[in-house]
């Protein structure tokens, strides 16, 4: 059988979550089953360490797809003619959009439906294109996988999506993800913040992930508490950045925030094993991977109850309300006061871990795959 792939997503040195869910996925997939061919539809010059086996073939797709015109360009007219030339039995495309132009099953990995609860987060190019397709793409895949129940749910209420069409598939956190040492987690506080503890945050720079509140919370707890304890915030600067960018150079205890942009995996596992605790007071996501890294890892949580975070963080974390200032302030201070806490929550989230690994979304997915034959 011949499977086609959109591989847009597979960046070297720019996977984020889409795209860390495409590479820790198909990795696994081509690997387990050789007896397909697998063409991978790369939109620009690809690296050759995402052609994981011998049974990958790269296609590369004019243009590349990175505003909705392009997306329009790609999905519509450059890519049904790629799938038909190499006679694709089945598409997979785990970015949320497929193409409307061919009658090829399919299979959709839907993520979030944010820009259907945040829709001012999103240039309205975005927000139009987004908004106008999503639905058209959910009733056209022949089946779709979620990231999460809380988005299957979602796709069945907004737009009336079949239940038993979507599949659960959740994510994984990467192996390298671990407890350090005593010695290891000093080595990263010595290079990152001078030796003292941190609150880390890590994800793209953008509203939804709420970090204007981050930084505001944690001024109030620095107000109430007199601790050398510093804030570390990993990731790009995506969109709508302007806001953050103002109050990072003006806010109170500006020096007690670290700033480190992107880092690849090898050196974020590190950043978010030495961690005090994980701050993810995001406004929305469809899994929130940071969550399962840091339990993975040994390092409590804080993250929102909202949308699917509670669904990933059990009862191993505090939950807050990411709208609520005051109640994100109180939890870390809670978490930097009571030893005792946190010692329970990191044994918890040994457990609630076991629930959720690529292994198992890998084959999940494979499953799913079948199901459009």
């Amino acid at each position: 059988m011949r499977i086609g792939v959109n591989t847009r997503l597979l960046l070297k040195g720019k996977l984020e979550g889409i795209g860390w869910f495409t590479n820790q996925t198909l990795e696994r997939i081509v690997r387990q089953h050789p007896e397909h061919e697998f063409y991978f539809f790369f939109d620009r010059a690809y690296d050759h360490s995402f052609l994981f086996a011998s049974n990958v073939i790269p296609v590369v797709v004019s243009p590349p797809a990175r505003h909705p015109t392009l997306f329009y360009l790609w999905f519509e007219w450059a890519l049904p003619i790629k799938l038909k030339k190499y006679k694709i039995d089945i598409f997979l495309s785990t970015d949320s959009y497929l193409s409307l132009k061919t009658k090829i099953p399919t299979c959709l990995v839907v993520h979030d439906l944010a820009f259907e609860h945040y829709p001012e987060h999103y240039v309205p190019s975005q927000r139009f294109y987004w908004r106008h397709f999503s639905p058209l793409f959910a009733q056209k895949a022949t089946h779709i996988a979620t990231v999460s129940s809380f988005t299957k749910q979602d796709l069945v209420e907004r737009y009336g999506i079949a239940p038993g069409k979507i599949d659960v598939v959740y994510n994984g956190a990467h192996p390298l993800y671990r407890p350090l040492s005593h010695e290891e987690r000093n080595e990263v506080k010595q290079q990152y913040t001078q030796g003292c503890e941190y609150f880390v945050f890590a994800g793209a720079i953008h509203p939804r992930k709420n970090i204007l509140n981050l930084l505001q919370a944690f001024v109030a707890f620095k107000k109430h508490q007199r601790t050398q304890m510093k804030l570390v915030i990993v990731g790009r600067n995506a969109w709508k950045y302007a806001e953050v960018e103002a109050m990072k150079a003006t806010m109170p205890f500006k020096d007690d925030v670290i700033w480190v942009g992107y880092l690849n995996v090898d050196k974020l596992c590190k950043v978010m094993g030495a961690a005090y605790a994980l701050v993810y007071a995001s406004l929305f996501e469809g899994f929130g991977i940071p969550i399962l890294e840091a339990m993975q890892c040994d390092v409590p949580v804080i993250a929102s109850n909202t949308s699917s975070m509670p669904e990933v963080t059990g009862d191993a974390g505090l939950l807050v309300n990411p709208n609520d200032v005051a109640d994100i302030a109180g939890q870390m201070h809670l978490m930097y006061k009571d030893e005792a806490l946190r010692s329970r929550l990191i044994v918890k989230a040994r457990e609630q871990v076991k629930k959720f690994s690529w292994d198992a979304t890998a084959a999940k997915l494979w499953d799913c795959i079948m199901k459009c034959k």
